[in-house]
């Protein structure tokens, strides 16, 4: 079994990206990282101050994030929960200020690797495959890549 943890990123459809990662922490602890407030605080942004206005993990609840950049730049996200089933899944709505009405479902699962590992895989599920493929050309791949490993970090401050 690898014991990496890159990012791989595929698109398994014309309206999917497919996310995997493997993280050395246990189910339960990645599950309090990707739902206490307080730590997606520490680990989202990238390292950038990020200010978790709303976050109702639950369905039906609404979360919103706003990031600020070193260079000034603010960017709000949103989204609504349809599905939380602790420490396993998430059925979200994601949607960046920056184009409004554009879109997309996101399902996260965890994976127990029964080692003291979690293989995260994350499937966002975009309207159009042009939503798709601006996601991909957004640098959304190393702004991903960035902010898991700020959550490796956290995981590490928890255990």
């Amino acid at each position: 079994m690898s014991t990496s943890t890159s990012l791989k990123v595929t698109t398994p459809s014309d309206r999917e990206i497919r996310v995997e990662r493997i993280f050395h922490a246990p189910r339960e602890r990645v599950w309090k990282a990707l739902t206490d407030p307080q730590l997606v605080a520490q680990w989202w942004g990238r390292g950038n101050k990020l200010v978790v206005e709303r976050f109702e993990p639950e369905r039906g609840g609404h979360w919103r994030f706003v990031e600020h950049s070193a260079d000034g730049g603010v960017h709000g996200f949103e989204g609504r929960f349809r599905e939380v089933v602790a420490p396993e899944r998430v059925v979200q709505t994601f949607e960046w200020d920056g184009m409004p009405g554009h879109v997309a479902v996101d399902t996260m699962t965890l994976e127990d690797l029964g080692d003291g590992r979690t293989k995260l895989v994350s499937v966002s599920l975009f309207h159009t495959t042009e939503d798709r493929d601006g996601m991909l050309q957004s640098g959304m791949e190393g702004g991903l890549s960035d902010s898991y490993a700020a959550l490796d970090k956290v995981l590490v401050s928890l255990g």
